[in-house]
């Protein structure tokens, strides 16, 4: 059955020479709200918008014959879009008039009278619509009309200035009225909507071009609207933005490697293996000591794996594992040659490498693996391992671009797995050297009883320079010492041993503790004049905060400066926690020497507690809160004191990663009899 628009008869209009209408149809009066006694013998600029009535009749007679877009006033006020048709008609000489023919543009591109080009256009699968100069929908083709539900202004009559609740068309408007003003077209503007639910979103890539009358006068705008929610090169550009941001969030090589593996499925393909070369994986026992099998040797160990089904049941290995491949196998090919195995249709018929794997073609043969993908990971130079695509579920082959997306996403991984493999390396060394350069077993003789902790700092932070030491001194006295160098890394770990030895050395000369930190700001600072570079810089890590306090139990005295150094913590045997007021002095390695000694008598049993800064500061928090935190941990006063050093570290760090290297010291007075 036909629509109304489709049985919409043209509007048909004489007009005289001189612009009277001399003739009106029926199909007149219905497009234009006009009746016949209303519109006969007046001029026929009367239906036309205002702007373009001053030269219109001059156009018509100048030609013969003409078409094309324009708009007509309705008597209400509102426009029309239509299609004009005029030509002249002989019926006396000097008496020619114009026969006008304007169908809606609504009707005319449904197909009920127009070209089959239109009746084409008004069924293309891309949503086309056309809106007038107020911004109202005037025509649609079907593909729109499906659209109406995700963008309510896909109506006829509607128009964008209309607020609908939740529906935000600010772009929209700004867009139309830019195209109308300039009449540049804007081609593939990305318009996103999201359901209020927010489970569905959709994406449309859209066009706008100005549509214009004979006049080149400007009558609307078209727009046109594809879904690309859901296409393939979208998607695959989201993976390639995807893998910026996830790939890499950590420098940890097998969450590196898992990070790769959960990204590619289901996207690329649904079932993922990043297995890693033996000097990439940190830990497990070596590969070398591994007894090879009749078809396979181990040459991997599985960093990272994922698929469509859960629990990955086409792993044959589990994480951590040795990876065992046959010696002509397309894995060692890739691993030897560094080139990527591309195999679209995956044989496993008789004769192949999958004779000398029969784990492996068991299971390609029972989960229908048919398309395979293997891409070295390389980084500087370097092969770290392979990444493994596979297709079992999703029935397409892999194509070319799947390949290129594949190297792309390994390449990447590859450089996070490079860099984190080079920080690890570095951090076991450093934490190996930081290890044997702290004092194993500290001793405080008559004069205190000591317990101390130390925690390097969590993955993403190098090792630091953090150190404490209990040095005995003659008269039964004892020396306490922190420290922190600045800087992270084995450089770091190296200065702090030169620090300690030379506190140590300075100790057993008896100098007072502002002394001795003099002395120790004036060795930094040669040593670091010795060791610098060309351009004069230090090659290395030269400052440090200390702090240095001598207690001696005959007198009970203890005194104590710092060198840019937080103030110890005292921990009175009545309870009660307090911050001594100490002489800031500057840091380690500046040259001016500025530090101060106090004196402080402490009652037996009162205990000193020195500690670095990575215990009472964190992003979230200050020095000031930190040391408020860590006055109630020790006001919990545990006893024996190594109970009450686990208390402290439990309480302030708790289960979290230390965000900096913890060094903590306590120093219980002993009585003296």
């Amino acid at each position: 059955m036909a629509t109304p628009a489709e049985e919409a008869i043209p509007a048909v209009v004489l007009i005289d020479p001189e612009g009277t209408v001399i003739g009106w149809t029926r199909a007149a009066e219905e497009l234009s709200g006009y009746r016949a006694q209303d519109i006969l013998d007046r001029p026929a600029t009367t239906l036309l918008p205002q702007a373009d009535r001053e030269d219109a009749v001059r156009r018509l007679a100048a030609r013969e014959h003409w078409s094309g877009v324009a708009e007509i006033r309705h008597r209400d006020g509102h426009r029309v879009v239509v299609r004009v048709e005029g030509s002249r008609l002989a019926t006396a000489p000097g008496k020619d008039v114009w026969l006008v023919s304007a169908t809606p543009v609504v009707a005319d591109l449904s197909g009920g009278t127009g070209t089959l080009l239109e009746s084409l256009i008004s069924r293309f699968p891309v949503a086309m619509a056309m809106w007038d100069l107020d911004l109202r929908c005037v025509w649609l083709n079907a593909e729109a009309e499906r659209l109406s539900d995700v963008f309510p202004h896909y109506r006829l009559g509607r128009s964008l200035t209309e607020h609908i609740p939740g529906v935000d068309t600010r772009a929209a408007k700004e867009a139309m009225r830019r195209v109308l003003s300039d009449g540049e077209p804007m081609i593939d503007r990305e318009a996103r909507w999201t359901s209020a639910d927010g489970r569905e979103e959709r994406t449309l890539s859209t066009s706008l071009f100005r549509l214009e009358g004979a006049d080149d006068r400007p009558l609307g705008v078209c727009s046109l609207a594809l879904d690309i929610s859901h296409s393939r090169a979208r998607d695959r550009l989201a993976l390639l933005r995807e893998a910026s941001i996830r790939i890499g969030t950590t420098l940890d090589v097998e969450k590196t490697a898992q990070e790769l593996a959960d990204l590619a499925v289901p996207v690329l393909a649904d079932y993922v293996t990043v297995d890693l070369a033996e000097s990439v994986v940190p830990g497990g026992e070596p590969l070398q000591r591994l007894a090879s099998t009749e078809e396979s040797i181990p040459v991997f160990r599985r960093a990272g794996v994922a698929s469509v089904h859960g629990g990955t049941p086409e792993s044959l290995w589990p994480l951590g594992q040795a990876v065992f491949v046959p010696p002509l196998s397309p894995f060692t090919k890739v691993l030897v040659s560094g080139r990527s195995h591309f195999e679209p249709v995956l044989d496993t018929s008789p004769g192949t490498w999958l004779d000398q794997d029969p784990d492996r073609a068991r299971v390609i043969h029972a989960t229908g693996m048919h398309s395979l993908i293997i891409v070295p990971l390389q980084a500087r130079g370097d092969i770290l391992g392979v990444a493994v695509f596979v297709r079992h579920d999703n029935a397409a082959r892999f194509m070319r671009d799947d390949l290129i997306l594949a190297e792309e996403l390994a390449a990447r991984a590859a450089l996070s797995l490079d860099n984190a493999r080079r920080y690890t390396r570095e951090r076991t060394a450093a934490l190996a050297l930081q290890r044997d350069l702290l004092p194993r077993n500290l001793r405080g003789g008559d004069a205190v009883e000591v317990a101390s902790r130390y925690l390097p700092s969590g993955v993403g932070v190098g090792v630091g320079g953090d150190w404490f030491d209990v040095i005995p001194l003659p008269g039964a006295r004892v020396a306490l010492v922190v420290g922190d160098v600045t800087g992270h890394g084995i450089n770091a770990a190296a200065t702090m041993g030169r620090l300690r030895t030379a506190v140590r050395t300075l100790a057993y000369l008896g100098l007072p503790p502002d002394e001795l930190l003099a002395n120790l700001d004036d060795l930094v600072v040669r040593l670091a004049e010795e060791d610098a570079g060309a351009d004069g810089l230090p090659l290395g890590a030269t400052g440090a905060t200390c702090l240095y306090a001598v207690y001696d139990p005959a007198t009970r005295r203890c005194t104590m400066a710092t060198a840019g150094h937080p103030p110890p913590a005292l921990l009175h045997p009545g309870g009660g926690v307090t911050y001594p007021c100490l002489p800031s002095g500057t840091p380690i390695g500046l040259g001016l020497s500025s530090f101060k000694s106090i004196d402080l008598e402490l009652d037996p049993g009162t205990v000193i507690a020195l500690y670095t800064d990575g215990l009472i500061e964190t992003r979230e928090a200050d020095l000031e809160a930190g040391m408020e935190r860590l006055a109630a941990a020790l006001a919990q006063g545990a006893s024996p004191l190594e109970s009450l050093c686990s208390s402290v570290i439990s309480t302030i760090v708790g289960d979290t990663q230390a965000e900096d290297d913890i060094a903590l010291l306590l120093a219980r007075t002993r009585a003296t009899g």
